[in-house]
């Protein structure tokens, strides 16, 4: 892969041993299968158990990291390298529903579900959006109703990455009536459950390998205890948000790199007109505009790290590197897929699978339009967003 400006290369060997291991075992156990496995929309279930023995899902949770920052974003670099639904996955499992318990949770919650998440045991599905409020999550119509013997759960969720194989579900839901973004909390829901019913959201043209579904909840009664204690309001939610955003920016740096150097390798094998495309002025101006993509996109990962490893990192600045790192990484892939030609849609030549999944991504935790206002907002001090 080609590292520009050396954005990576003062990282002493000790932070880059999860990144290594992982991408030892994803080149051996997952890449032989890619193709098929995204042409089925199947996930790789067997894999799960060796992605936790290497120690990635609490490497990066408060409370039980045991990698920096800069660590945890060059192993989701070699994972979204592979696939955008695998770290998809790996986000939502540490960064949503790990989090949310590490962050929020009591100490009995804690005691009982993080190790068996850990250790992949037990797979987390993390549910805000609903199928009428995605970009404006304080508007949802999930409600939780007190009752003298716990709380009742009523509404109907969509998008819950992984809930079709998890077996615990963070289910946020307004527990005050008019109180807006301030009477949201989170709730932990065991799957299966009476009262939850999941659907798996199948016909995807994007993230294909990543289970996505949607939950109905009818009048499911849950114990007092399911509740977590700490979070109390939407930016409960936002913060674990902020987390993944944060592994998406590291994630798509992975998908520009591989981009970059499948179109560099095709450029100068394959040959029109008597000679490479490499060779021609067009394809060169090409693949400086990538070269420009990647090389940013990495140095703004890995600013990212330095500045949550140092603790001065703002919500606002992860809304900065998700938003420039993944457009940064659909042009590149849009590009590559354009240097393959015709090539370029198969399967098997990678970088159509990572366009597609680009989609998902620049969607997902915060649309483009979404983070423009955090940062328009961030420099003017006016909320633009209603």
């Amino acid at each position: 892969m080609i590292d520009y400006l050396g954005a990576f290369a003062d990282i002493p060997a000790s932070e880059r041993v999860l990144a290594e291991n992982m991408r030892a075992l994803l080149d051996e156990r997952l890449r032989p299968r890619l193709g098929d496995l995204y042409e089925a929309g199947e996930f790789p279930l067997d894999l799960v158990p060796e992605l936790a023995a290497l120690g990635l899902f609490g490497a990066h949770v408060p409370g039980m990291a045991t990698a920096s920052a800069l660590a945890w974003g060059l192993a989701l670099r070699e994972v979204e390298r592979c696939d955008s639904g695998l770290r998809s996955f790996v986000s939502v499992q540490a960064c949503l529903t790990m989090t949310a318990i590490a962050q929020w949770g009591s100490n009995e919650q804690k005691a009982r579900w993080l190790p068996s998440l850990l250790r992949g045991q037990v797979i987390g599905s993390f549910s805000l959006t609903e199928p009428d409020h995605g970009s404006d999550p304080s508007a949802l119509a999930t409600v939780a109703e007190r009752t003298g013997d716990g709380w009742i759960l009523r509404g109907h969720k969509r998008w819950a990455s992984n809930s079709p194989i998890a077996g615990l579900v963070v289910i946020w839901a307004q527990t005050e009536p008019g109180a807006g973004s301030r009477g949201i909390r989170g709730f932990l829901v065991p799957l299966p459950w009476p009262g939850v019913e999941v659907r798996p959201l199948h016909r995807k043209l994007s993230l294909r390998m990543s289970p996505s579904g949607e939950i109905f909840l009818r009048d499911v009664r849950l114990p007092p205890d399911a509740i977590l204690p700490e979070a109390r309001g939407l930016g409960a939610a936002l913060a674990c948000l902020n987390e993944a955003r944060y592994s998406i920016a590291w994630g798509v740096v992975g998908v520009a790199e591989e981009c970059l150097d499948l179109a560099l390798a095709r450029v100068k094998s394959r040959q029109q007109f008597g000679r490479e495309l490499g060779r021609f002025q067009l394809v060169q101006e090409r693949l400086a505009a990538m070269l420009d993509d990647v090389t940013r996109a990495q140095l703004v990962a890995r600013r990212l790290a330095d500045l949550k490893d140092a603790g001065m990192l703002r919500h606002q600045q992860v809304s900065f590197a998700k938003r420039h790192n993944v457009a940064g990484a659909q042009r590149v892939a849009a590009t590559a897929r354009a240097l393959f030609g015709a090539e370029g849609i198969l399967v098997d030549n990678v970088v159509m699978r990572h366009m597609a999944n680009l989609e998902s991504v620049a969607t997902y935790e915060g649309t483009d339009e979404i983070h423009t206002l955090v940062l328009g907002a961030d420099l003017t001090g006016f909320d633009a967003f209603r």
